[in-house]
């Protein structure tokens, strides 16, 4: 089902109702564009710490737009062992122009062929899109109208406007002294990032990370996307395919059945929930040893799956997972390598980068001159690099230890080694002294 700015109202009502009874729901979402093209120390790293790594992704993100948000509401069917009905909805979302607020946003031509290739209706997203504000436009405008600084941008803004007014005004004329009224901000950190999500998801899973543990464990075949996931799980590599949940789609949501539409939002939240389901009952199936397991229900895949739960993957960063709710758990990464060059007269990180790329691929981070820090996601790439250079005669290749190779250390210890002598010659002369 594609909702968009006409079919609106005449489907939330009916879309709340299922969210409110659903046992779980998958989403998805399709931005404009994934990444921009930033270099340098903007470029997300392996040697980034989670906050690092989630304002350089903000700052990246924040250039595009939501395009389209898929749903797949996930129910049990009453009286019927195992068995769920999906109801699945796409929303075109449009950003709104309302007062003075006309919002900038780009389009990255990889993405929007990449979404083109798949079909996606961009008549629907530019003409009929959802209009919407963050929390922040929201704020700007509340303010703007409170104070009288505004001014309408198109003719269509005029009545809206209007009625904002007429609200805040009768509001007014009810407030007695000391009332007030409280424009809610948002604090752009990392902590508060995750305390937003958490406060949204109380209970967060995201199926990558269930995954690749279960893929290890079975010997799957090797995978690239989320279709290709549902396909194994489908397939007789799975051992509780004809035991496992089965899933129907909604009558408004038959054109799943036949047809597949990866890359359309509500298609891959689908695929989400699904792969959420099956994973959850091959995990089910291993704590019982036996298949297939009697009165599986839902409470009893959230239990198998607890270790999963508010555990989001990062791609690139210096620990694997962010916490959603709590502290994040420490790096599990190789160890980082330090490289020490000589006879080259002048080096980059670039051409570091280069020199390995056909061996193992390294993050890459000068440390001095002549010296660079390596971290690499696979431990074989670390042990093969230390061993392919133990005896190079120009490029120099160690664990990298704090206390023997940061800069900061060192220049530390010599401060102290010069305090020290002057302070050992001034005793020394002054014992000889007269």
């Amino acid at each position: 089902m594609d909702v968009g700015a006409d079919e609106f109202e005449e489907s939330l009502p009916l879309l709340q109702e299922l969210v409110q009874e659903a046992d779980f729901v998958g989403l998805d979402i399709e931005f404009t564009g994934l990444r921009s093209n930033l270099s340098g120390p903007q470029q997300i790293s392996l040697f980034d710490l989670p906050s690092e790594w989630y304002l350089k992704t903000r700052q990246s993100v924040q250039q595009f737009t939501i395009c389209q948000i898929g749903l797949s509401v996930f129910s049990a069917i009453e009286g019927e062992a195992n068995k769920y009905i999906a109801h699945s909805c796409n929303f075109y979302l449009f950003p709104t122009t309302f007062g003075i607020l006309d919002s900038e946003f780009s389009f990255q031509a990889s993405s929007v062929q990449f979404l083109n290739q798949y079909g996606f209706n961009y008549n629907k997203f530019l003409k009929n899109g959802i209009p919407y504000m963050n929390e922040e436009q929201e704020k700007k405008i509340r303010h703007d109208i409170l104070t009288g600084n505004w001014r309408v941008r198109s003719s269509p803004d005029k009545d809206q406007i209007k009625v904002v007014i007429d609200q805040v005004t009768r509001w007014l004329e009810l407030a007695k002294e000391g009332d007030w009224m409280t424009l809610p901000g948002i604090t752009e950190s990392y902590n508060q990032f995750k305390q937003n999500i958490h406060s949204l998801f109380p209970v967060l899973i995201d199926t990558k990370s269930v995954t690749k543990d279960i893929w290890k464990e079975m010997n799957f075949p090797r995978v690239s996307n989320l279709s290709e996931v549902y396909e194994v799980l489908n397939s007789d590599l799975n051992p509780t395919k004809n035991s496992g949940p089965e899933i129907v789609h909604a009558s408004r949501c038959e054109k799943y059945v036949e047809t597949k539409c990866p890359h359309e939002a509500a298609y891959d939240a689908f695929l989400c929930g699904s792969v959420l389901l099956k994973v959850a009952h091959l995990l089910l199936q291993k704590i019982y040893h036996i298949d297939p397991v009697p009165k599986s229900s839902f409470p009893q895949y959230l239990d198998v799956l607890a270790p999963y739960v508010n555990q989001v993957n990062l791609i690139r960063a210096g620990v694997p997972k962010i916490n959603f709710s709590g502290p994040d758990y420490p790096s599990i990464r190789p160890p980082i390598l330090i490289l020490s060059v000589k006879r080259w007269p002048v080096v980059s990180e670039q051409q570091v980068y280069h020199t390995f790329q056909n061996l193992c691929k390294f993050d890459v981070r000068r440390l001095t001159r002549s010296q660079f820090l390596l971290l690499t996601n696979k431990f074989k790439d670390a042990r093969n690099i230390l061993k392919e250079y133990r005896d190079h005669p120009t490029l120099c290749i160690s664990l990298y230890r704090y206390w023997r190779h940061s800069p900061n250390v060192n220049c530390l210890l010599q401060v102290c080694g010069i305090v020290t002598a002057w302070a050992l010659l001034a005793f020394i002369l002054g014992r000889s002294g007269p």
